[in-house]
């Protein structure tokens, strides 16, 4: 396996697919990087050789992914929740942020449906 800012992409797929495995890449930010580094988007994983790996290595490294990503979405989700704005209130409760009602739907966020107690 090719080991890409720290994760195993798979072998048997095609390189704009495997790279979609690394958290914060995307297939538009894929095929960006495929792109800047001079490969076929068609390309099998197993196939790259390892000048090809290196140059997707090194595009990759000016992305923004994986723990700084997540470090930085964290951070701006906390700041939300500090300086209590309603989309702050609503991460802190556990419910939709974006509007979305919740009297029937939700069930990702809110869980599983709690017993009526009568």
């Amino acid at each position: 396996m090719a080991r890409i800012a720290g994760v195993d992409v798979p072998r048997n797929k095609r390189v704009e697919i495997s790279l979609t495995y690394i958290y914060g890449v995307g297939k538009a930010t894929s095929q960006r990087v495929l792109t800047e580094a001079g490969v076929n988007f068609d390309t099998r994983v197993k196939d790259l050789t390892e000048e090809e790996i290196n140059k997707i290595r090194a595009v990759v490294e000016g992305v923004k992914v994986e723990g700084d990503l997540r470090k930085d979405i964290r951070l701006a989700i906390k700041r939300l929740i500090d300086i209590k704005c309603y989309r702050g209130l609503r991460h802190k409760m556990g419910l939709p942020v974006r509007g979305q009602k919740t009297k029937t739907n939700a069930r990702t966020r809110k869980g599983p449906k709690k017993p009526i107690k009568r």
